[in-house]
């Protein structure tokens, strides 16, 4: 192969064609902390993430990378998959924008997470629109919460994230884009009751808002730490986020 058919083989492989964006925004849980294994590195050629460098690349685990050293599986990749084996016209952009340990109180403009030296919220408007060149927003993923299970931040929790959701939506001009959450882990709840208070707050804030929504992490396994998902149980609850969006009919498909 001539060096400029390579050239151009390579700018095609590295270019994907327009995308349905999907924003993967939370903590730890949606960044992902389940154990690596060889599925893993199993890609799909209609799903691409945006890297740290803000480039596609075709999308494996680990998409995150807000904690190199820990970041493992998360539900972004089965979530994608389940939406691509369901709709085979579908190409999907995935922007991992997670932060492990962040608070819902520095999911907001300005605000700086010291543990990742990054600002969370800003950090995910400038790549969502560096995604937004390439496709059209189609839904927000959220997984986040157990930073915010203590007596005083959980009764405030379905404020904040009613908030959250309008200014994403106001920021990214996504007035009717859906918004998913997830509801932390049981063996979250079983070891600290405040958990139980922020997933009543989820669910009620998803069904008071227009287009939001909310998945059961009910079931689900951790991996020894009562904190994160296991590696099973985080693709099992990227599933559920699919379910969502293919049940209420949620996407622009033809």
């Amino acid at each position: 192969m001539s060096g400029l058919l390579m050239t151009l083989f390579t700018l095609k492989q590295d270019t994907p064609p327009r995308l349905q964006i999907f924003l993967l925004i939370g903590q730890s849980n949606m960044a992902g902390r389940g154990d690596l294994d060889a599925e893993s590195k199993q890609t799909n050629p209609r799903i691409w993430m945006l890297d740290k460098a803000l480039n596609w690349a075709p999308a494996q685990d680990p998409m995150h990378f807000d904690k190199p050293d820990i970041v493992g599986v998360g539900p972004g990749l089965s979530f994608a998959k389940r939406l691509a084996s369901t709709y085979p016209e579908l190409n999907i952009g995935l922007v991992p924008c997670a932060v492990g340990g962040s608070g819902i109180n520095v999911w907001k403009p300005g605000a700086y997470y010291e543990p990742t030296k990054s600002h969370p919220y800003d950090d995910m408007l400038l790549r969502a629109k560096k995604a937004l060149e390439n496709g059209e927003l189609a839904g927000f993923i959220w997984h986040q919460g157990e930073s915010d299970s203590d007596p005083e931040k959980a009764l405030e929790y379905e404020e904040k994230l009613t908030e959250l959701v309008q200014r994403l939506r106001k920021d990214l001009n996504a007035s009717n884009v859906p918004f998913v959450a997830g509801t932390l882990g049981d063996f979250v709840v079983n070891r600290n009751p405040d958990a139980k208070t922020v997933n009543g707050a989820i669910m009620e804030a998803t069904k008071q808002l227009p287009n939001a929504y909310y998945v059961l992490s009910a079931g689900l396994t951790d991996k020894g730490d009562a904190t994160h998902f296991d590696t099973e149980s985080a693709r099992i609850l990227g599933q559920r986020y699919a379910d969502a969006f293919i049940q209420n009919k949620l996407l622009k498909v033809k």
